[in-house]
């Protein structure tokens, strides 16, 4: 059985997200802390998800120029891009580990991969942050604070399950009951050869 499959525990990568949320300064001031493996890109992931998140937020403003929003757009498109190359490599050093599993007969396979399910971790954790932090205004309303800390319960739980559901997916692999494959994104808007308005072929 892999050791990256079966070591791998959520709730290392829970607290790591939280742990990184919580200091809002971190996706673009703090080095590193992952320089290979698999922890390198689930730390690139996760900070290009917490720089989606505020630039996805600037993009929102009205009393701004349109050319400050068109940058904000074009940076939503770069930090895109980085976060689905990141969730690509997490699965192909994972599946690396278990190159050497032969899958059973009837193993199933599973759509969502264990690299797309980190991702949507990663973001349930903003979304409990920041729904947390909504609970703590002072110039909002009682019924806004309990809807608030209704929905930071639902998320809460949401994402224990998701976490509990990748640990099962590994194990699974581990043992040759299930598997995936990567499942490349190809993006196409981002790409100068294949964008007709970037290569010239839209009239």
């Amino acid at each position: 059985m892999s050791s990256l499959a079966t070591s791998l525990r959520a709730a290392d990568i829970l607290a790591f997200h939280d742990q990184c949320v919580a200091n809002r300064s971190w996706a673009k001031q703090s080095p590193a802390q992952f320089s290979d493996g698999l922890w390198q890109f689930v730390e690139l992931n996760h900070r290009f998800n917490n720089l989606l998140w505020d630039e996805e937020d600037l993009a929102r403003r009205k009393d701004v120029a349109d050319s400050e929003i068109a940058a904000n757009k074009r940076a939503i498109d770069g930090y895109n891009q980085k976060r689905n190359d990141a969730i690509e490599r997490m699965d192909e050093v994972i599946l690396s580990t278990l190159a050497n599993v032969t899958p059973a007969s009837d193993a199933r396979l599973n759509s969502e991969t264990a690299g797309s399910m980190i991702d949507r971790i990663s973001i349930m954790a903003l979304k409990i942050f920041h729904m947390g932090l909504q609970t703590q205004r002072s110039d909002a309303s009682a019924e806004h604070i309990a809807t608030c800390q209704a929905k930071v319960a639902r998320l809460t739980e949401q994402r224990n399950d998701l976490a509990s559901c990748l640990e099962a997916l590994l194990a699974d692999c581990a043992a040759g009951k299930a598997y995936y494959k990567v499942y490349r994104q190809f993006k196409m808007y981002n790409d100068p050869t294949l964008n007709p308005y970037l290569y010239g072929g839209a009239k």
